[in-house]
């Protein structure tokens, strides 16, 4: 039986309102990502969290150390569950997040968290194409506004054009009442 791993993507301080990088719906998508959480746990499914924490000089946000660089306390991980750390969009760069799954037994993964036009892109297409079988949380993630010469894109058409890109790069892109797990899942 195939293995399924949750994803949550950056779910830290500095995405909420009073966070130094604040997403437009990141409240909305915390909330469907946390039940996520509650639901792999209570299957006794893998929940891998990815923590985002920035290494250039004068970071704009995820500054080492700071209250917004801390994953929120509706994703905290329980004991035992894995937190990758990262300084690149895409999780599987310089981290450890391949063996975790290969020792796992991983093969299928839900992904959620933030930012979709970032590392949730990001991370997406790697694991597309190192084989894993995809599953995007589409309303358990939050994108930013872009700005684009003179124009400005709003979140919620950044969200839908990177959601549609990611679909037709292989992932499925569900809804989170949608996602359903294995039996058994381990």
């Amino acid at each position: 039986m195939t293995k399924t791993a949750l994803i949550v993507i950056d779910i830290q301080n500095d995405y909420f309102a009073d966070g130094a990088f604040a997403l437009p719906a990141m409240e909305a998508a915390a909330k469907n990502a946390a039940a996520l959480i509650a639901k792999f746990r209570g299957a006794g499914a893998s929940v891998i969290h990815i923590q985002h924490i920035m290494t250039r000089p004068n970071p704009p946000f995820f500054i080492p150390g700071s209250v917004g660089e801390k994953i929120a306390d509706s994703a905290l991980p329980k004991a035992g569950e894995p937190v990758v750390k990262k300084n690149y969009a895409n999780s599987f760069r310089d981290t450890v997040l391949t063996s975790t799954l290969q020792d796992l037994d991983v093969s299928k993964l839900v992904i959620v968290g933030a930012m979709t036009n970032n590392c949730v892109a990001a991370t997406t297409r790697a694991a597309t194409d190192f084989g894993y079988q995809v599953t995007v949380v589409h309303d358990a993630c939050a994108a930013a506004k872009l700005t684009f010469q003179d124009t400005v894109v709003p979140s919620d058409m950044v969200h839908a054009t990177f959601m549609a890109a990611l679909g037709m790069q292989g992932a499925q892109v569900v809804a989170a009442t949608e996602v359903v797990l294995d039996k058994p899942v381990n």
